[in-house]
């Protein structure tokens, strides 16, 4: 079960440089993360000042 990010992202690129293998990418508006890429380790939920990612 990956994560995901919800509409609550702010697109502050903080959970991008968390994500130790790279499955979190810009997207229109927000940020989203590649669900085949996501090991669930759950860094970019810590780093989030508003709590967008979650377990899907």
């Amino acid at each position: 079960m990956a994560y995901k990010i919800t509409d609550a992202c702010i697109a502050c690129g903080a959970c991008e440089g968390e994500c130790p293998v790279s499955a979190i990418s810009e997207g229109d508006g927000k940020y989203e993360i590649d669900a085949d890429t996501c090991i669930e380790c759950g860094a970019c939920e810590s780093v989030c000042p508003v709590s967008a990612p979650t377990a899907d």
